[in-house]
């Protein structure tokens, strides 16, 4: 067995660029919550260098013997988390938007579904591997041997739906699930009938949710002008949204990569960072980046990125 060096480095290239950035971007939100200086950096640098650690370790080791109660370790213990974190008291978990999602730590906190999320894959290869194949089966037979997933799901949404309140999540599962059972040998029917089935309980979800809409409809007021105006009067002003608040944190991502244009600002030039863009070190470290590096080093971070997805889907090709 030998490790892939170009996927490692690649990895190790990425895990760097974003301990560089902990560095750089929130200035202003460790002031402001009144930090010590390297109070992000340090954490990441300890996560960065923990990450390669474990990476190189594991791939040192045989799959066959290993990964078996790893995986399934991983899954198991971190179902268990989420299925009592909501009923943890509140010095035990970080609540955010109101839904209780990291488990605090000495030093330091998880997110219990992002460990779900490489177990549940686990979980399902080694699943369908045994239950699954390529022969041609009726659509109620597939269905017969897809409902026990399809129940292990349901527990999921109600963990991460529902208790965390993080639709995304939920998206991200299901389309990992429908598109592992396909590629294991269900026909195109079921995969067919999987995504509907998905895209329906993804729009019953938004619509029965007040917060939901209202997040529809922000981004709908960002582009209604460009897209409208290329529909007939009438119908663009019944589908005109008047009122909806202006969505702050990417307007202002969106001008943090005008600002760096092409070749950025130098790192540590950045303005936005500066109070404008408050998760600039979270869901916005990508326009953080931009007005710093600029927009050529997005598209390098793309390419590098897009070259681990295909180095992935290499080696999965050829076990």
């Amino acid at each position: 067995m030998e490790t892939d060096r170009s996927l490692f480095f690649i990895t190790v290239f990425l895990i760097t660029v974003g301990v560089i950035f902990t560095l750089s971007l929130p200035v202003f939100t460790t002031l402001y919550l009144n930090y010590v200086p390297y109070h992000f950096f340090l954490r990441q640098f300890i996560a960065g260098m923990a990450s390669i650690l474990i990476i190189w370790t594991l791939s040192r080791l045989n799959p066959d013997k290993h990964l078996v109660w790893i995986g399934f370790f991983i899954f198991a213990s971190s179902l268990f988390a989420m299925s009592i974190m909501h009923y943890l008291p509140d010095s035990l978990v970080t609540a955010s938007g109101g839904a209780k999602r990291w488990i605090r730590l000495p030093g330091f906190s998880i997110a219990p579904v992002e460990f779900f999320k490489i177990g549940f894959v686990y979980f399902l290869a080694w699943s369908f591997a045994r239950k699954l194949d390529e022969k041609k089966k009726s659509l109620k037979d597939e269905l017969l041997l897809i409902l026990p997933y399809i129940g292990v799901f349901i527990v999921v949404i109600y963990l991460i739906a529902i208790l965390q309140n993080d639709l995304g999540q939920v998206i991200v599962l299901a389309l990992t699930l429908a598109l592992m059972a396909f590629f294991a040998g269900t026909s195109f029917k079921l995969f067919s009938l999987a995504l509907f089935s998905s895209i329906s309980l993804f729009i019953l979800t938004i619509i029965f949710s007040e917060h939901r809409v209202l997040r529809v409809k922000t981004w709908w007021a960002t582009v209604q002008n460009s897209v409208l105006a290329l529909l007939p009067e009438g119908m663009a002003n019944s589908l005109r949204v008047e009122n909806v608040p202006e969505p702050y944190q990417i307007s202002h991502s969106l001008n943090a990569i005008k600002h760096g244009g092409l070749f950025g600002k130098g790192v540590g030039g950045g303005i936005f960072k500066l109070g404008f863009l408050s998760e600039v070190h979270t869901d916005f470290v990508l326009a953080g980046i931009s007005e710093e590096l600029g927009a050529l080093s997005i598209i390098l971070l793309a390419l590098a990125t897009l070259t681990l997805i295909y180095r992935i889907f290499k080696i999965a090709s050829r076990s």
